[in-house]
């Protein structure tokens, strides 16, 4: 079952029921040292990922290092 969310402020139409399959979905290496994510303005612990649902409407940030300068 698909759901909208905002991820980083962009409406988006996602297939992931929990932060771990949409870090997946989006291609967000989970394992990066300095990967975090906030659900609704929480910051969601790393531990909670596999766990921690999405819900329609919900408004995720992905805060993820790119490297180069």
């Amino acid at each position: 079952m698909s759901r909208v969310v905002r991820i980083n402020g962009e409406s988006r139409t996602i297939n992931a029921v929990t932060i771990m399959e949409l870090l997946r979905e989006e291609g967000v290496d989970e394992t990066a040292r300095f990967v975090a994510v906030a659900v609704n303005g929480a910051v969601a612990p790393r531990a909670d990922w596999t766990t921690r649902p999405l819900d329609d409407g919900d408004d995720v940030e992905i805060v993820n290092p790119v490297s180069g300068g």
